[in-house]
């Protein structure tokens, strides 16, 4: 019977949680300014200027090993 109200208070000590997580989601209202919106305009720039494109799931795939090591 312990073991009940042990799982109990766990699975409501977890929905609080969960229950405040979600409130502070929903409370934070954050808009970036113009002033960012250049900066991160400029670094994307940049880096297309410097030949790095966006890679698919595909070609990332390829470039990891995904086969794991040789034994010898």
């Amino acid at each position: 019977m312990e073991a009940l109200y042990g799982f109990l208070a766990f699975f409501a000590i977890a929905l609080i949680g969960w229950a405040i997580a979600e409130l502070k989601a929903k409370a934070d209202n954050y808009v970036s300014t113009e002033q960012e919106d250049a900066a991160m305009q400029a670094y994307l720039d940049g880096q297309k200027k410097n030949g790095y494109t966006e890679q698919s799931i595909r070609d990332v795939i390829k470039s990891i090993a995904t086969k794991g090591f040789s034994a010898i």
